[in-house]
């Protein structure tokens, strides 16, 4: 295959043309599938783009806690963005040739917001970790402009990282086979693909992974048990932390969808080496499609003050 050394560089590393993205080739029924990820995709955009709308023309609602919705419902959007309209454009009408360039791209936006959605939860467990175990304190500490803070040194972190294991990427020959079973450019199936040594790729691969899963989910873990020690010395409830402990359940359940299936499949991806590449690509497209569709509709829109404008924002539409 000549056209694979299309691209040659003075270090004799060879970049192909593009890749093939050739998951869900057997799997039955795909084409249903594939219509109930644009579904999902559509409540991504709609339901997370009313909350951000909803909080941002709202003054009352300018506050370190809605802001953590906010950065979560715009990582949300884009997390969706990179993966599903390509998906749905390779599998549904057969286009499956990514350029070089390309896929790392969508490499990049993919792991940068699927880490930042990683630590979007759990800067909201920190939200909850002031407002619950230091409530008259809660307004000194967590302020607008330390949240800010707090997200924008987040936003720089994930960035950075995925700009670092991107780039290594272009220190690979592709000499060989160009097929991704994957339903995208995805980072192991692409690495594994070289054809010289990729084992600074699979350590970053293992050791970011690692640092973006664990390290948020022990954080909201941690977060957690200090939450529940507070409140069981408690001799008495008053409203207000009965409040802010009911917040926890709808945190809890988004925290449940999103960690439990990735560590799982990437624990699978990075250590077993003979796994099914359809079952695996099935797999993380529901557990990295699903979670930005179901946030804003198990967190955002049950709470009450988001709710509340919603449903005045509704009215209003239909009264015009």
């Amino acid at each position: 295959m000549s056209f694979l050394k299309n691209v040659l560089n003075d270090s004799g590393i060879i970049h192909p043309p593009g890749f093939y993205i050739i998951g869900f080739q057997t799997l039955p029924f795909i084409n249903v599938y594939f219509i109930f990820i644009a579904f999902v995709y559509v409540v991504t955009v709609m339901f997370n783009s009313l909350v951000i709308f909803t909080i941002t023309s709202n003054r009352s609602l300018h506050t370190p806690r809605f802001l953590a919705v906010v950065n979560l419902a715009v990582i949300d959007v884009i997390l969706n963005t990179s993966t599903i309209p390509a998906m749905i454009k390779i599998f549904l009408f057969k286009d499956n040739f990514v350029p070089f360039n390309i896929c790392l791209v969508q490499m990049f936006v993919f792991y940068s917001f699927g880490t930042l959605e990683s630590f979007a939860l759990a800067v909201l467990a920190y939200d909850r970790l002031i407002a619950i175990c230091f409530p008259l304190r809660q307004n000194s500490i967590n302020t607008l402009r330390s949240m800010s803070c707090i997200v924008g040194v987040t936003w720089c972190f994930a960035l950075s990282i995925c700009v670092f294991s991107t780039c290594i990427m272009t220190r690979l020959s592709f000499c060989s086979s160009l097929k991704v079973f994957s339903y995208f450019c995805d980072y192991t199936p692409v690495y594994r693909l070289a054809c010289n040594d990729y084992t600074l790729q699979w350590f970053a691969a293992s050791v970011l992974s690692s640092l973006i899963l664990a390290g948020p989910f022990g954080f909201i873990v941690l977060s957690y048990i200090i939450i529940l020690v507070t409140v069981f010395r408690m001799k008495s409830l008053d409203s207000s932390r009965v409040k802010a402990l009911a917040t926890c359940v709808e945190h809890l359940i988004i925290v449940t969808v999103f960690y439990i299936p990735l560590i799982v499949i990437f624990c699978i991806e990075l250590f077993v080496r003979h796994t099914d590449p359809e079952q695996s690509s099935l797999s993380l497209s529901l557990a990295s499609c699903i979670p930005p569709s179901v946030n804003p509709i198990v967190y955002s829109l049950k709470t009450k003050e988001i709710r509340t404008r919603v449903l005045a924002i509704l009215r209003k539409i239909k009264l015009t």
